[in-house]
Formats: structure tokens, sequence, C-alpha cells
């Protein structure tokens, strides 16, 4: 097979005797022929792998905008302040409320089913799609087959061209694989194997409609969070207040985390809210969490600004984007929707 697979793709790359064949193309149209037979032999359908490569061209805007992604930050660290004004914003609060209130009766039985509050699943779709408003206009296996050709990642990408495959192999609607120039899709902003994993049908219509259905996209992120490991009648977090002789030498961790290490090398060591307690912490506002609660401290404008002392709960906002002024704005968008 690999012989013959090898012939194929010489064919496609020698292209018509005396043509002027573009070499990328033909190449990327060689890697097409690659990627159809994984999917082959992974059991998609013939006319499946025909509806997701007929006609597929290399995109090269697809490959400008992932060139030009920053790499491994080593500078300085920007202030958290402006971030926040600018996604837990008058606006944002507000659609998110309208949503609270429009989806009540969904929110709480989906609530009930999967343990997370109805306030951060709208923060997360608030904060991916602005609750919809804009979910991408990339054509789907055009931009994840680019990105797989392109080769910085291409293990990750070809992988997701074949999960996307096997969605309209299940039932998904070729027509509906639009999304962001990097793979991700309707207003949760899944990719295709996200989807095959933890789509659910909220309605009760037979299909996981992440893409114009309420009640499915939020209970698809209840799912992925439930996964991930929420822990129900917890906090995502505390803003608090440190008092200003607080030794931070004795809170580091020598803990390192191989996923986002600059994300979580910020936090401190973990430690009981009653043993933050006892170290002068208290909250700014609301209830305090249990006392056996573990939570780390998190500054993310410097010591004396803005604080936080962070559940696992956290951890698992932080497993949709590993981010930390992603989490923290989620978690701030959630608690004033729920206000």
């Amino acid at each position: 097979m690999r012989a013959g697979l090898t012939a194929a793709l010489a064919l496609v790359l020698a292209g018509p005797a005396g043509a002027q064949v573009d070499q990328e193309e033909a190449g990327f149209q060689g890697y097409l022929q690659l990627l159809s037979a994984r999917a082959r032999g992974e059991g998609v359908r013939e006319t499946t792998i025909s509806a997701m490569t007929s006609g597929l061209t290399l995109n090269h805007r697809v490959i400008e905008l992932d060139r030009s992604q920053p790499g491994s930050a080593t500078g300085p660290i920007a202030n958290f302040e402006p971030y926040r004004r600018q996604h837990v914003d008058a606006a944002r609060i507000a659609r998110g409320r309208r949503q609270f209130a429009a989806a009540s009766g969904q929110l709480a039985t989906i609530e009930r089913r999967y343990g997370v509050p109805g306030p951060i699943l709208l923060a997360i779709w608030g904060h991916e799609t602005d609750y919809g408003g804009y979910t991408g206009n990339f054509d789907l296996p055009r931009a994840l087959a680019t990105l797989a050709y392109e080769g910085r990642r291409r293990e990750l990408f070809a992988d997701e061209f074949i999960a996307a495959m096997k969605m309209v192999d299940r039932g998904v609607p070729r027509s509906k694989l639009v999304g962001s120039w990097a793979g991700a899709f309707g207003n949760p902003q899944f990719l295709p194997s996200v989807y095959l994993r933890v789509a659910q049908d909220g309605d009760g219509d037979g299909f996981a409609d992440i893409w114009t259905s309420r009640a499915d996209t939020l209970a698809s992120i209840a799912n992925y969070f439930r996964d991930a490991g929420w822990r129900p009648g917890q906090p995502w977090g505390v803003a608090v207040t440190v008092p200003a002789d607080l030794d931070r030498s004795s809170l580091g961790t020598t803990l390192r985390s191989p996923r986002c290490p600059r994300v979580f090398e910020r936090h401190s060591g973990w430690k009981t809210m009653r043993e933050w307690r006892a170290l002068g912490i208290a909250p700014k506002f609301g209830a305090w969490p249990g006392d056996d609660v573990l939570a780390s401290l998190l500054e993310p404008d410097g010591q004396g600004r803005t604080a936080y002392l962070l559940t696992g709960n956290y951890r698992v906002i932080l497993d949709y984007n590993c981010s930390n002024f992603y989490a923290l704005s989620v978690g701030l968008l959630a608690d004033e929707i729920s206000r």
C-alpha cells in the first residue's frame, strides 16, 4: 500500500507533461491523498472522503496567520487589568444576563445533569464567540488540511482533519464545517476531536447542534467541564486582599506543569482556605469557600494590586484555554452574569 501511495504522490507532483504546475499546490494535493488513505484506514466512508477533499486547495492566508502567531513568550507579562476591561465589559455582561434570564430553565436542567453552574457556561460562550455573534468564516477542511500540510503542528491538525471527516461520517452536514482559521467552530469553538468527544444533544432532537442550538451549546460546554474535573459546589476562585507584609518567598511550589508552564509558574503552591486565612488573606466580596478547599494565590498585576485565590475549578477553565487572563476573565464574567 505504501508503494502505491508513493507512486500516486509522485504522479501528482509531476503533473501533466509540459504543464506549469505550482509545486506547492501539487504537494498539497499529494498530501490530501495521504490523508484520504489514512481516513480510509480508519473506516471513513468513501463518499465522506470525496466530500471533504474534492476541490480543496491550499489556503495561503491560513499559513500567513499561523506563522504570525507568537511563539513561547519570554518577555515581560502584560498587566491583566486592560484585558479584563476589554473582556468583562458592560455589553458582554448585559448580553450574558439576558441569556441567563432567557435560558433559566435549560440552565437548571444542565446544571443538575453536569454539575457546572450556568454563569460559567455562559461566560465561556461569551468569551469564545460573544454568544454566537461571530464564529468564523473559514472553510474548516481546507484550513485544517492546510495547517497539517504546512507542518508546524502536523500531527495535531492531521488528527483534526480526520476527526472532521468522522463528524461528517456521523451525520454532521459538510456545510456546517465553517469556523476559525485554526480549526475551531461553533458557539463554543470546539476542535473536531473535541466535538466528537463531548458534544451533547441538549434539546433532544437527535443532533448535537453547537452552531444554532443554545441548549446543545451549553450542554456541550458543561460536558467538557465535567470531563475535565469540575467539582460541583466549589467556586472558581475569590478576589482577596493580601496583607502588605505577606512573605511570598515561602509560598512557591516545586511542581512544574508540562502544559503551559509559564501560566502555572505564576501560581503559588496549594494551601487550604484555612491556611490562607491564617496568613491574613481575606475575601473582598461574598462568602469564603470551605476551610478545607485547596487554593493557590495569583496576583496577575503584581504585588499590592489585584489578587485571587484559585481553586481546582480554575484549572478546569485553564484546560479549555491555557491562559490566566482568559480563565480569570471567564470567572469574573460569570460572577457578573450571576449578580
